[in-house]
């Protein structure tokens, strides 16, 4: 059993450094980013809006000589009722046509806003709604928003893609009801920057966002762990105990064929004792080990010898103390009707070969042969062996009663 629990030990060790790397592996799978500017991933064509269709003279101007960065110049003023200038990407597939992309597993944005003079801007994300929305016409669209702060030396910013909402003029517009804020970003055309009601009238301004990326999870990494990790754990766990009642039954088997020469009424018939003394020893034994009350004083009283001589019998023949002889006696005897005798009861069984304490039998009877007397007794009268372990618990030799 000492090999099977080192190799079982080895196992676990290869299975757990295993699920280790994987879970690392798919856990790092299981972040996602997006980068925008500089792109990697999406093609996107630059866009720019003002309040020009509200009748106001605001202006905006992108800088189209970089696509690692959105730059821009603008001068919002006063002329329309609701002031505006933004500049951003519109995705767009390799001919230029418009797509709607999916971005739900994203929840966070990050990038590097600078502003000339410092201002309070908006990020807007445009996304199709199939209800209002005509395609190529972005005021149809829903642009949920948020606000961020910016200046000229540079502000790192992250924004919660999740917590943006819509203006109200774009419900009044399609007469819709307010309640209907929640917005997914499932089909987003355009990303852009723009001014909001704090941003300055009449002063020419210029704006730069840069590293702009996408973070979010994907949860099906997880999940997959999740299976990966249950399965490998169960199938480990059914090969384990599979291996263990193979190694239990053929460690029974080797333990059982050991022990028969040590039982006394065995060796007796084998080999006469041309020594009386030790003769009536351990026949004496043999046909008195069944007794609950026997100890060393009774063998002593009951074969007119000393305490010296039995010991020295015991020791001498078998290497044992009269105790663990007793006690070997019993236990093979117990081994044998466990699996000879299927009808009689363990606690039967217990105090035929002599224990009176049936929890006590159990103890020394695990002690002995590494499992209860119970599964010794399934191991042993298993209908098919070969379904669960490759050498079956042989019964012990029967032999003569001791004479």
């Amino acid at each position: 059993m000492q090999e099977f629990y080192r190799k079982s030990l080895l196992a676990l060790i290869f299975l757990v450094a295993a699920d280790a790397l994987l879970a690392a592996l798919l856990i790092q799978q299981s972040y996602l980013s997006l980068s925008l500017f500089p792109t990697h991933d999406l093609h996107w064509r630059y866009y720019t809006n003002t309040d020009a269709t509200m009748q106001g003279t605001s202006t905006v101007r992108v800088d189209k000589s970089t696509r690692e960065r959105l730059r821009f110049d603008f001068n919002m003023t006063k002329a329309a009722q609701y002031p505006f200038v933004f500049a951003g990407i519109v995705l767009n597939d390799r001919q230029g046509k418009e797509l709607q992309v999916d971005l739900t597993k994203y929840t966070t944005a990050t990038f590097n806003a600078k502003c000339a003079p410092a201002n309070e801007m908006v990020l807007s994300v445009s996304t199709f709604d199939e209800k209002v929305s005509k395609p190529g016409d972005f005021i149809t669209y829903r642009s949920p928003s948020t606000f961020f702060a910016c200046n000229a030396a540079g502000v790192p910013v992250t924004l919660d893609l999740t917590r943006l909402s819509i203006a109200q003029w774009w419900f009044d517009a399609f007469k819709l009801d307010l309640t209907q804020q929640e917005t997914k970003l499932n089909r987003v055309s355009k990303i852009a920057f723009g001014t909001s009601s704090r941003s300055a009238y009449n002063v020419d301004s210029h704006a730069e966002i840069s590293d702009l990326v996408l973070h979010g999870r994907d949860y099906r990494y997880i999940e997959a762990l999740v299976v990966v990790l249950l399965s490998s754990v169960g199938i480990f766990a059914i090969l384990f105990f599979r291996a263990y009642t193979r190694a239990l039954t053929a460690s029974l088997d080797v333990k059982m064929k050991k022990d028969l020469p040590l039982v006394a009424y065995r060796q007796l018939t084998l080999e006469p004792y041309k020594d009386k003394e030790k003769a009536t020893v351990l026949r004496f034994i043999a046909t008195n080990y069944t007794n609950t009350e026997l100890d060393l004083e009774g063998v002593v009283a009951g074969t007119n010898t000393n305490r010296n001589k039995v010991n020295e019998v015991l020791k001498t023949e078998l290497g044992m103390t009269f105790t663990s002889y007793l006690n070997k006696l019993r236990l093979t005897e117990a081994a044998r009707l466990l699996t000879e005798n299927s009808a009689a009861a363990v606690a039967e069984i217990a105090y035929s070969v002599g224990y009176g304490n049936v929890s006590y039998f159990n103890k020394l009877f695990k002690e002995e042969y590494g499992c209860t007397p119970k599964t010794f007794r399934t191991l042993a009268s298993h209908p098919d062996p070969s379904a669960e372990c490759d050498t079956a618990v042989s019964s012990p030799v029967q032999s003569d009663e001791p004479g």
